[in-house]
């Protein structure tokens, strides 16, 4: 009879724990797995991410010359796929941000590589400072897509 009862308790459980498990399964906020942005020129991308921004590369399923891929963070990636047939202008709203631990050693990376950077008015070499105190720069890749770089902390 005893043997009985833990078997019981013992079920209940562990359907109790499935129940829950799929309930939160269910309600788990999607994760951002990749952005993918249309290059020119993939090799000038590809450096411009890597050596500017100070992305890492990672293996990527293809291997057709066509694509690199680079890890932003612990979960996330950035894939270049060459093919854009031109460099175009973009709006700035539509941006990708990085945060970086010290924003004044990324301006000074951004300086001895001769890459025009600003505060969101486009006053050169400035950074927006927010309510918050989060400083911010923007500026463009080699594609014109426009980047913000910011000393968040979260």
């Amino acid at each position: 009879m005893r043997n009985l009862f833990f078997t019981g308790l013992l079920t209940i459980a562990g359907l109790t724990g499935q129940t829950m498990t799929a309930a939160a399964q269910q309600h788990s906020t999607p994760q951002l797995n990749h952005v993918a942005v249309y290059v020119y020129n993939l090799a000038k991308s590809t450096d411009f991410y890597t050596r500017i921004v100070g992305l890492d590369t990672i293996p990527e399923p293809f291997h057709d010359g066509r694509h690199t891929w680079l890890r932003i963070g612990a979960h996330s990636q950035l894939h270049l796929i060459k093919g854009a047939a031109s460099i175009t202008e973009h709006d700035k709203n539509s941006h990708l941000c990085f945060s970086v631990a010290d924003i004044n050693a990324f301006m000074k990376r951004l300086d001895e590589n001769h890459i025009e950077y600003g505060n969101w008015a486009q006053n050169a070499h400035a950074p927006t400072v927010r309510p918050d105190g989060v400083k911010q720069i923007y500026f463009k890749d080699p594609d014109g897509y426009w980047l913000e770089v910011n000393d968040d902390r979260f």
